[in-house]
């Protein structure tokens, strides 16, 4: 007949799945994604929308319809130990949408404003929403400044790099040149704005504030994930694996 465990013993292995118990439950809170509100600004046909669906789900349109209002995608990827769930309002660039934008980036933890490198004009109002995003938003928001199709630099580039980085540098913004029809450094875009962003701060005062969203309410029961593409093909070593 098998002895029967002691109350030492008892307490020893109740003890011991207590700590498993804790330890799963800090893994599990270390893996909740952390919901980042980010918005794309910038002029019509600059290529927002592009650059979002080549992030979201890795694919190119060559004739993409212009966004209408705004569209609402999300991402997830992962960063060292954390998982942040981008929440991406791209808006449209059309002026006559331009006075709903704040509804947009109020509350944003980040924002993307794209220009197209080969019409200067773009990089123009570019600054313009820069301008408009330091007075009115969140004052912590993350800001990159990207300039769109790449693909084109031989053919027809019209602002120089050199005047956009100097631009971005004294300004206090990320700065990108990337290509959302090949796919150049669009991945890198996100990572880095995801590791500027106080993620712990971010986490702490959802926290003080009893688990309140991320200021994306608005999109309650209005979302298009597109997150089903093939798993782990934008993945970049070292970076957010998205």
């Amino acid at each position: 007949m098998a002895a029967r465990p002691s109350a030492r013993d008892a307490a020893a292995s109740l003890n011991n799945s207590a700590t498993s118990a804790g330890g799963d439950a800090q893994n599990a809170a270390n893996l909740k994604p952390i919901q980042v509100k980010l918005v794309l600004l910038g002029e019509a046909a600059v290529g927002k929308s592009s650059l979002v669906l080549r992030f979201v789900n890795n694919e190119f349109q060559e004739n993409k319809e212009p966004t209408i209002g705004a569209a609402f995608l999300t991402q997830k990827c992962k960063l060292d130990d954390k998982i942040i769930k981008y929440e991406i309002w791209d808006t449209a660039g059309q002026e006559r949408f331009h006075s709903l934008a704040p509804m947009y980036y109020r509350n944003a933890q980040a924002a993307v404003v794209v220009y197209d490198i080969t019409k200067p004009a773009s990089l123009d109002k570019a600054k313009s929403w820069v301008k408009e995003l330091q007075r009115q938003a969140n004052p912590n928001i993350v800001i990159a400044l990207v300039g769109n199709k790449l693909d084109l630099e031989a053919t027809a580039r019209g602002v120089p790099r050199e005047e956009a980085q100097a631009y971005a540098t004294e300004a206090g913004l990320l700065f990108s040149e990337a290509s959302a029809k090949t796919g150049d450094n669009v991945m890198d875009v996100f990572t880095e704005i995801a590791k500027k962003i106080p993620l712990d701060q971010l986490l702490a005062s959802r926290g003080r504030a009893g688990g309140a969203a991320s200021g994306s309410g608005a999109a309650a029961g209005g979302r298009v994930d597109l997150n089903a593409g093939p798993g782990g093909r934008n993945a970049q070593p070292g970076g957010c694996a998205c």
